[in-house]
C-alpha cells in the first residue's frame, strides 16, 4: 500500500475515536485540585483544563436541568452536573459550592465547566 494511503487509514480511524485522546475524569480531578483559580481565569483557559472553583449557585437552568450558574467576585459560569451528583445534594440558589471539573469550550457558546465533583463549602 502507498504511504498516501495508510496516511488516511490511520487518520479515518483516528478520526473515528475522538474519546482516546479525552482525559480521564482522575486526570482531570488531579489537575483540577492543583489548579484553584476565579471564574475569569476558568473562561480563559484551553479547552479540557483541570480546574477547581469556589463559588455560590445563583440559579439552576430549569428545573431538573444539570446546568447551574456558579458565580464568583470575578464573574458568572455555567456548570454542567449530572443529576447523580446535584440531586443528593439538592443544590439550591444561594449554596456556597467548591467544583472540581474541566473547562468546556464551544465555537457556538460560551466556556462553561464539565463538573466531576462538588461540594457545599462554608
Amino acid at each position: 500500500m502507498s504511504k498516501t494511503l495508510w496516511a488516511s487509514v490511520a487518520l479515518s480511524a483516528a478520526m473515528l475515536t475522538p474519546t482516546a485522546w479525552a482525559k480521564t475524569d482522575s486526570a482531570v480531578l488531579k489537575e483540577a485540585k492543583a489548579n484553584v483559580v476565579t471564574i475569569a481565569q476558568a473562561k480563559k483557559l484551553k479547552d479540557e483544563t483541570g480546574v477547581t472553583l469556589v463559588g455560590q449557585i445563583v440559579r439552576q437552568a430549569t428545573a431538573d436541568s444539570d446546568d447551574f450558574e456558579l458565580k464568583d467576585k470575578t464573574g458568572s459560569i455555567i456548570i454542567d452536573v449530572d443529576d447523580d451528583l446535584w440531586k443528593p445534594l439538592a443544590l439550591k440558589a444561594g449554596d456556597k459550592v467548591r467544583v472540581l471539573g474541566e473547562v468546556d469550550t464551544h465555537r457556538a457558546k460560551p466556556t462553561d465547566i464539565d463538573v466531576i465533583h462538588i461540594e457545599r463549602v462554608k
